[in-house]
């Protein structure tokens, strides 16, 4: 029998260090039992459980046997030719190697069960109790604190892994811990995070113990274990950081309905009010610039422009060439196009640098857009075209589905 008054305060304690539940603690301590018994008084291939009754502290051990059908087993001359082939390497699939090596110790034939327990079924587990040990060498002691190291740190993991699961596609803040080969190591407060290079802003320099904002991408299974994967410069990142910084979007009142990005020079962002009173693109901007002007800074600059949606694509698209004035436009609906004249002065301003403003006006209205002179309407200007394009894509998701791809031609070279 355990000292509850002992064990119970340690239990707490030790729940509370790891922001574990103290069943937890009670399962790896159970886990570690098994182990020590396992150890001093049992065998090798014995499979023991231990179990603590934290009302009385009394400790209880069992062996468990799984219910074999005999037709399942291998007979001695099945498992004599499995040897032969393997040594000899002409090892074959068929029905003999989907049967079980039957061992006494964790395995019971059917027959012998139901003498046990006449309503026994196949792969069910039978209970063998085991006599109640107490004392164990320091071998077994050892054993059994090693054992529980590693249970609670296994219970701590995927603790902080659901709990972070739950927080995908959300901003945490966070530490950063370490930089090697470009990629920051951001510590989250119970785990690590990553961010990736090509997950950063352009441009932007990371100093170990700065705290930023972070958007949780997703949880990867990759050599060791699952990893924590990091962003800046996803759109959402940038809707993130409006969502906590205008009370309004998280209440519902305005709605992002549009977001594109190109991290470290330019946002556009399309909101819309679900109350006639509200003004979307004003509740966004704060007063006298307070609250876009928070998230501009996180951003280091980078350049946002809040437009309001709507569902007419000539006055969307228009709004979301701003802040270039435009003449008229025309919408071609067989194409989702939208053709716009502006006036010559205009031009540069509407195009953007190197094509950016009306790259990014066509990512975020979803409308293929023609940018022409108002003076010459059938002459087409250069980087004046832009296709809608998917705009929440991350760098990272399009390198994947270009590996893929590759690895899929190789595949069909190969076969062909």
């Amino acid at each position: 029998m355990i000292d509850l008054k002992t064990l119970k305060p340690l239990v707490r304690q030790i729940a509370e260090e790891k922001g574990l539940p103290e069943q937890s603690v009670f399962e790896a301590l159970e886990i570690a039992f098994a182990a020590a018994y396992k150890k001093e008084y049992g065998k090798k291939t014995q499979i023991i459980h231990a179990k603590i009754n934290p009302e009385n502290g009394e400790l209880k051990f069992w062996q468990t046997k799984l219910v074999l059908d005999p037709a399942s087993v291998l007979t001695a001359e099945e498992e004599e030719k499995l040897i032969e082939e393997k040594k000899t390497g002409t090892k074959e699939e068929d029905q003999e190697m989907r049967k079980i090596k039957f061992n006494p110790e964790r395995h019971i034939l059917l027959a012998e069960a139901k003498k046990i327990k006449p309503d026994s079924e196949v792969d069910e587990e039978l209970i063998f109790p085991l006599e109640i040990k107490s004392d164990f060498s320091r071998i077994a002691a050892q054993t059994a604190k090693q054992v529980i190291l590693q249970k609670l740190k296994e219970f701590e993991r995927e603790t902080v892994l659901s709990e972070f699961k739950e927080k995908e596609g959300k901003i945490v803040n966070g530490i950063i811990q370490r930089i090697e080969r470009k990629n920051i190591y951001v510590d989250l407060g119970k785990t690590f995070g990553v961010l990736y290079i090509n997950e950063g802003i352009p441009r932007e320099y990371y100093r170990v113990g700065e705290r930023k904002k972070f958007y949780i991408l997703r949880l990867e299974e990759k050599g060791r274990g699952p990893t924590i994967l990091l962003s800046r410069s996803h759109p959402k990142f940038v809707s993130g950081l409006f969502e906590i910084e205008v009370p309004e979007i998280s209440e519902g009142i305005v709605e992002i309905k549009s977001i594109a990005r190109e991290p470290g020079n330019r946002t556009k962002i399309a909101v819309a009010s679900n109350e006639e009173s509200v003004d979307p693109v004003g509740a966004c901007v704060g007063q006298k610039g307070t609250r876009v002007t928070t998230i501009i800074d996180e951003l280091n600059g980078e350049k946002i422009d809040i437009i309001p949606y709507s569902e007419e694509p000539a006055k969307y698209v228009a709004a979301a060439l701003g802040p270039a004035k435009i003449s008229e436009t025309e919408v071609i609906s067989e194409k989702r196009e939208v053709r716009v004249f502006v006036p010559p002065e205009q031009l540069s301003l509407a195009i953007g640098k190197n094509g950016q403003n009306v790259r990014l006006a066509a990512k975020l209205t979803g409308w293929k857009i023609d940018i022409r002179s108002a003076l010459a309407p059938e002459e087409t200007v250069q980087d004046g075209i832009a296709e809608a394009e998917e705009q929440t894509k991350t760098k990272s998701d399009s390198t994947k589905e270009t590996d893929s791809k590759k690895r899929k031609k190789k595949k069909d070279e190969i076969k062909n």
